[in-house]
C-alpha cells in the first residue's frame, strides 16, 4: 500500500520513516507554494557531488565478482557541481549522483515497517533525463543517501544544480517484519556507494 502525504507525515513523526533534513514546507502556503509533498510521494533534492566514469580506463563489468562500491569509487572521478553554473549532462552521458537527504527505513520489532521506491519526475523525463533506472527499491532496514543513476537520453544537454528537486520517494507499507539483510550500500554517503 502506497502512503499518502498525510501518512508520510505520520511516519516521519513516529520515526518509522527518517528523512534528514526533512523536506519543507509540509503543506503549501502563500509564502511557500512549492510543497515537496505530492499526494503520494515526497520530493528529494540533488547533492552537489557527482561520480563520473573514467572513459580512459577500459574495463568490462563482471558483476559476479561483487565489491561494486569499491570498484566504482576507484574508477570514477568526483565532481562538485557549481552552485551557479551547474553541470551540463550531455546527451548519452551517464553519471552517479545522490540525494542531499539521508533516508532511513528502520525495522522496529513488533511494528510494521516501510520500504520505498525512488522514481524520476515526469517533467525531467519529458526532457530525456532518467534519474533512477532498473533498481528503484529502497529496502526496509536501509539507511543512507540514495544514489541516483542518471543518464540523458535526450538530444540536448540538461542542466543539473545542487538542491534541485531531482526525484520522488514513494513510501510503501511492508507486510510482516523482515529479518535484517544489509546491502553493500548501507550507510552510503557518496554517489559511488561508499561512506
Amino acid at each position: 500500500m502506497v502512503l499518502s502525504n498525510v501518512k508520510i507525515h505520520e511516519a516521519l513523526d513516529a520515526g518509522r520513516l527518517v528523512i534528514d533534513p526533512q523536506p519543507q514546507p509540509r503543506t503549501p502556503t502563500i509564502a511557500a507554494p512549492q510543497c515537496p509533498y505530492d499526494t503520494s510521494a515526497v520530493d528529494l533534492t540533488l547533492s552537489d557531488q557527482l561520480s563520473i566514469p573514467l572513459p580512459e580506463k577500459p574495463f568490462v563489468f563482471d558483476l559476479r565478482k561483487g565489491g561494486l562500491a569499491k570498484f566504482l569509487s576507484e574508477n570514477t572521478r568526483q565532481v562538485t557541481i557549481d552552485r551557479d553554473g551547474g553541470f551540463a549532462l550531455k546527451p548519452s552521458q551517464f553519471v552517479l549522483g545522490n540525494t542531499v537527504e539521508r533516508v532511513g527505513l528502520p525495522i522496529i520489532e513488533g511494528q510494521s515497517c516501510l520500504a520505498a521506491r525512488v522514481e524520476g519526475k515526469s517533467s525531467f523525463a519529458r526532457c530525456g533525463l532518467i534519474v533512477h533506472f532498473t533498481a528503484p527499491t529502497i529496502h526496509a532496514g536501509f539507511e543512507g543517501r540514495i544514489t541516483l543513476e542518471m543518464i540523458n537520453l535526450g538530444v540536448y544537454p540538461i542542466m543539473l544544480y545542487p538542491g534541485m528537486r531531482i526525484c520522488q520517494l514513494i513510501v510503501e507499507e511492508v507486510s510482516g517484519t523482515p529479518f535484517h539483510n544489509q546491502s553493500q550500500f548501507q550507510g552510503q554517503t557518496k554517489p559511488a556507494g561508499t561512506s
